[in-house]
This record gives C-alpha cells, sequence and structure tokens, in this order.
C-alpha cells in the first residue's frame, strides 16, 4: 500500500570505503574510495542514492557538494509522485552534474518505490525471473597475486580481468590454470588497435568473452580498426559515458557498459538502453567500487541487460548499507522496497 506523499527534505553525508586489497587498473590505483551518499527523505521514509568521487571524471567531493546545495531550493518541498519529472528538472540544473545527479536520481527513485511499497524493478513493470550474473574484478598485481585474489572468491561463473601491462598475456594464462570460468578483459583504453587484433584470438582461445574499452576514447578511427579485426567482442566503457555517446558507438563497438555515475543515473540509464537495443548493440551496466547503495540502484536494470558488472560492494573491506547482495555473483534481492537500501548505522540527520 503506498504511503501518504510528503514533501522531501535533503541530506548527504562523504563516506570513505576501504578495499579488501589495492584495486589498480591501467590510470592508477586506490586503497580507500571516498563516496557520496544522498539522502532524500519523506517523513521517515528514507531513499538514498551513491555517486563515488573520480578524478578521471572531474567528480569531487566539493564540487558534488556544491551541485546538491544548489538544487536543495528545488528538491526540499518537492513531492516525489513522478520521479522521471523532478529528475528532468534536476538535470536542466545541474548540466555537466551527472555524478551529483546520479546520486539525487537513485535516491529518488528509491524513495518513490518505499513511498508506494513495490520495489522499483516492479514499478517499472519489470520481473528478475531471468537475469544476468555479474562478475567479480581482478584488479591488476603480479600473475601470482592476481591468481591468490581470485582464489579468495572461488565459485564465481566469470571473472573480469583488469589489463594494460606488459604481461597482459602472461595474467590471463596464470588465471586459466586456476578456473574454469568464463572470463572478461578490461584493457581500460590502454591497447593499440593493433594489439587488440593480436591478442583477441588468444583471449578467445582461452575463454574470454568480451574486450572492454581497448582502445582510448575519442579516437574513433582506432575504435573502428579495432572491431573490424577483432575476434572477440568489443565493450565501449569510456567511449560512452552520456546519452549522445550511444549513436557514435555504432559501428566502432558490439555493445555498450552504462554506469549510472557517469550517465545521470536510472533514468539516463533506462534511455540508453532503449536507444542502444534500437541499434542493436549489446548492453552491460557496470559499477565503480562502491557500497551497497549504488549497487542496489543498478540491481534494478539486470532485467534489461545482457551483462552486469555489480561486484563493486564485495571489493570493500567494510560496507555501509544492507540492501541486494551478491552470492558468487547471484543478484540476491532483499524483501525490501525501492531499491531496498538501508544505512547501516541509520538515517542521516536531516536539518530541517
Amino acid at each position: 500500500m503506498a504511503k501518504e506523499v510528503s514533501s522531501v527534505r535533503l541530506a548527504y553525508r562523504q563516506f570513505d570505503l576501504p578495499l579488501r586489497h589495492v584495486f589498480t587498473i591501467s590510470r592508477g590505483a586506490t586503497s580507500v574510495q571516498s563516496t557520496l551518499v544522498v539522502q532524500l527523505s519523506a517523513g521517515q521514509v528514507h531513499g538514498y542514492g551513491e555517486a563515488t568521487t573520480n578524478s578521471f571524471y572531474g567528480a569531487t567531493m566539493e564540487k558534488m557538494s556544491a551541485s546538491l546545495e544548489s538544487i536543495r531550493p528545488l528538491i526540499e518541498g518537492a513531492l516525489v509522485e513522478d520521479p522521471l519529472e523532478l529528475i528532468a528538472a534536476l538535470a536542466r540544473k545541474l548540466p555537466g552534474q551527472e555524478f551529483a545527479l546520479a546520486a539525487l536520481d537513485q535516491a529518488i527513485h528509491d524513495l518513490w518505490g518505499k513511498l508506494r511499497g513495490k520495489p522499483v524493478y516492479k514499478l517499472w513493470g519489470l520481473t528478475i525471473d531471468k537475469i544476468p550474473t555479474s562478475d567479480y574484478t581482478l584488479g591488476i598485481d603480479t600473475p601470482g597475486k592476481m591468481a591468490a585474489k581470485m582464489r579468495e572468491m572461488p565459485g564465481w561463473p566469470i571473472y573480469k580481468i583488469k589489463l594494460g601491462t606488459a604481461n597482459d598475456m602472461a595474467i590471463v594464462r596464470e588465471l586459466r590454470r586456476h578456473t574454469d570460468a568464463v572470463f572478461r578483459v578490461d584493457a581500460n583504453g590502454s591497447w593499440t588497435p593493433r594489439q587488440t587484433i593480436e591478442i583477441a584470438p588468444v583471449l578467445a582461445e582461452l575463454g574470454v568473452e568480451f574486450i572492454e574499452q581497448p582502445i582510448a576514447p575519442g579516437d574513433a578511427a582506432a575504435a573502428r580498426q579495432a572491431r573490424k579485426g577483432s575476434a572477440l567482442p568489443l565493450i565501449a566503457d569510456e567511449s560512452c559515458v552520456h546519452e549522445g555517446d550511444v549513436d557514435r558507438c555504432e559501428g566502432l563497438f558490439d555493445g555498450i557498459n552504462i554506469k549510472l555515475v557517469k550517465c545521470g543515473g536510472l533514468a539516463a540509464a533506462r534511455r540508453m538502453i532503449d536507444r542502444a537495443r534500437e541499434l542493436g548493440l549489446r548492453v552491460m551496466v557496470g559499477c565503480m567500487t562502491e557500497s551497497t547503495v549504488g549497487i542496489s540502484a543498478l540491481a534494478q536494470l539486470l532485467p534489461l541487460l545482457d551483462y552486469v558488472d555489480m561486484d563493486g560492494a564485495v571489493l570493500l573491506a567494510r560496507d555501509i548499507a544492507t540492501g541486494v547482495r551478491l552470492e558468487r555473483g547471484r543478484c540476491i534481492y532483499p524483501n525490501a522496497n525501492g531499491t531496498g537500501v538501508t544505512l547501516i548505522d541509520g538515517p542521516l540527520p536531516v536539518i530541517v
């Protein structure tokens, strides 16, 4: 049964998320991830969203906090009756501030579902009878250490391997010695077209399903060349940030990987999914190293996807919320409404 609709109050807080291991990709490494959690409250009902900081995309805590303060008059006093209308109004006020918008969008959807007494995916008319399985991501390290990290998480049906080193093939070969699981590899834009074309057949023989973002973003000719000669499907990540990028990926990639924080949240992600389907592109949604707050929002999209990478909270040494969880890649939904999020330490204080 839907709860009585009341106006919204905004609160937010920075959390520092410690990781199980130093997480390394071709651009750098981190052991603690700062993240911003947004809380929208209607009476005693609280909706939550999240956006991590990210230097590559210029998302700082200061910028996101300033964005939230700039829309406080718009969000406070609003009624969450039509989330898309409210999110569109916020998007107009926050051009170029997709990370902050994503956290607001997630919180709006969570609050909307909680007020109406249903999970978000059900309010969208979706079922979770058939959903993709998540991979578990192995950050760059020596081949032996990456194998040890994989053994810490046994039994996952899919492992995602971060590459972009002088020892990429040695890494994949070593990992293959320890599991029969499906592999995916992510070069984060560190390869050339020639490398991609030469490596792809060997990766295919080693049980790799696809290559994510082999070529640096912004070089359409190189991406086209790599795709034309690749023995494996290529999935865009850094080359597909915003809605307008989906069309630009046609002919350059076989699919796209959508990140909620990069595109501005669930509403934008759904539009990107619809457009990708129209273009015949495969669809993946991925995560950052983030808490269960952001992962639970992402999980609402699973019935619409071909692939998912939603292990961000599994990589943490300590989480800040409960909600959806993964059991060896299988998403387990809570018996809860909205996106299902509850902060472990309780709601954030709301200043009246």
